[in-house]
């Protein structure tokens, strides 16, 4: 066990209560990266079971090829052509230093902020008498700006604020909120046995604080202080298998080298923060049974405390995979029948896994071929706790027309109300550091790179690889016009439109 806490009695929620709901994101887990999804090199027998309790999309995307963005149209509701950030925007480079027992680091750090005046999920779902969290990455504003997690509607928050810090799985620092613990705003929580170390070489290793447990720990107990009085928000975005292939020497990672004995070895990119490792294929495959590990742990927590029957969990990944730190996706096939990874808004870069389990509500061993997304998120949630009218009650009069909703409620999909469901005329996406759109309409994909279109065929084409822009140029004209409709222009963030 990785999390260990002696547990208190199970506590009844109150009648007719909301129902909770923990969002385990991870970060930089393909489509094909899970047992359930295909993988056949890793155990993931935890997540493999909350499939087999709920419901498994098999044509879910996320809001971005790449993390902030991506996180920032689940907290919005709407798709990169409208929501304030699109991108990785940093904010750490020009910033001064500051030393923790000589371990130089960034004095502010973090990236671009959310646009405070449009609602985010979490605001949302404390206004409708939530107790609200966040455990892992923030990615939603810098430190000491106008969108940290204390000003967005989160009552506790522990982790990374920013997703570059996150890279190093033995940090100097991590980030801390808690209005129970009376605290003013983010603050930083030094890990006092990591900098006793250097953060450069070998001594690098010998830190003992493993972010990703730590900040898991916390999110347990979090958990645990929940005493069914109040219903709860939990978003647990936790950096596995993310940046660079570290972790403890354990049982887990043991297994792992035993079984690829002869395995490939990172030499190292410090300016990244990825440190050279040995064994890059049995790291990585030990940090995602790590991982499901962390999601057994929550699902035999919530059945301890009698809360499993009134909570929505629900697993997904950020974007697709990464192979930054060594990662190999090829050795594993991590993009399964989908082409491309992060970064690309081919189908492997947006399309990920997406778990729901609601007992009671949701069939079991249920696969659904719905097309959801990130933006959908939000109106789900608000139709569940009966947010009806949240697009006008939430819209913003400053912004006008311009505060954009972009998602559907797919409730009636995860109740098996499939006569029910509404369906997006399109998907979108747009991110500008690979200068990539896409929109997805049917089975119809079109990808716009550096102002170049090419038009898939996802019906037959799934790893597109057939450019059909020639053979139909009415699909294609008629998809790059949804481009010009859904695209509005960001100071911060430009693409070029199709030609």
């Amino acid at each position: 066990m990785l999390y260990s806490l002696s547990l208190a009695p199970a506590v009844a929620g109150a009648q007719g209560q909301q129902p909770n709901i923990i969002f385990i994101l991870c970060d930089d887990m393909g489509w094909g990266d899970l047992a359930c999804y295909g993988q056949k090199y890793i155990s993931t027998p935890n997540i493999d079971r909350l499939a087999s309790q709920g419901m498994q999309f098999m044509q879910a995307y996320a809001g971005s090829p790449v993390s902030a963005p991506s996180r920032a149209s689940l907290m919005t509701g709407q798709h990169t052509g409208h929501c304030e950030v699109r991108g990785n925007k940093e904010y750490w480079p020009s910033s001064g230093r500051v030393y923790y027992n000589g371990n130089e680091d960034y004095a502010v750090v973090g990236q671009h902020p959310l646009d405070t005046a449009h609602v985010v999920l979490p605001e949302i779902m404390k206004r409708n008498g939530y107790t609200t969290a966040q455990f892992g990455k923030w990615a939603g504003g810098y430190e000491g700006s106008v969108s940290t997690p204390d000003k967005r509607g989160i009552d506790e928050f522990y982790g990374y604020i920013c997703q570059f810090q996150a890279h190093s799985y033995y940090p100097n620092f991590l980030n801390k909120f808690s209005s129970r613990d009376g605290d003013k705003g983010v603050t930083r929580e030094v890990q006092q046995e990591n900098i006793k170390y250097s953060f450069t070489g070998d001594d690098y290793f010998k830190r003992p604080e493993y972010s990703a447990d730590v900040i898991h720990r916390k999110a347990m107990q979090w958990i645990e202080r929940q005493d069914g009085q109040k219903p709860f928000y939990g978003l647990f975005t936790y950096t596995i298998p993310h940046a660079e292939l570290v972790q403890p020497e354990d049982s887990i990672l043991l297994a792992y080298k035993a079984k690829f004995s002869q395995d490939k070895n990172y030499r190292g990119e410090l300016g990244s923060w990825y440190h050279a490792i040995g064994n890059v294929h049995a790291q990585f495959a030990a940090m995602i049974t790590r991982l499901d590990t962390y999601v057994g742990e929550i699902m035999d927590l919530l059945e301890r405390k009698e809360m499993a029957e009134n909570t929505i969990l629900i697993f997904s990944s950020d974007n697709g995979p990464h192979e930054e730190g060594g990662a190999d996706p090829t050795f594993f096939n991590r993009d399964g029948v989908l082409k491309g990874l992060k970064r690309s808004c081919h189908e492997g870069g947006i399309r990920i896994p997406f778990i729901v389990r609601w007992p009671g509500h949701v069939p079991a061993g249920v696969r659904s071929n719905q097309q959801i997304t990130f933006y959908d998120v939000m109106p789900t949630f608000c139709e569940i706790i009966g947010e009806m009218d949240y697009s006008d009650k939430y819209r913003n009069p400053r912004l006008g027309d311009k505060d954009y909703f972009d998602g559907i409620s797919f409730l009636p999909t995860l109740e098996g109300r499939d006569a029910e469901q509404k369906s997006h005329d399109y998907l979108y996406w747009e991110f500008n550091e690979t200068n990539q759109i896409a929109v997805r309409q049917g089975n119809w994909k079109l990808i716009v790179k550096n102002g170049v279109s090419e038009l898939y065929d996802l019906a037959t084409d799934v790893h597109e690889d057939h450019n059909l822009a020639a053979e139909y140029p009415e699909k294609l004209a008629e998809l790059k016009a949804l481009v010009l409709q859904s695209h509005t222009p960001n100071p911060y963030f430009s693409v070029t439109l199709p030609q």
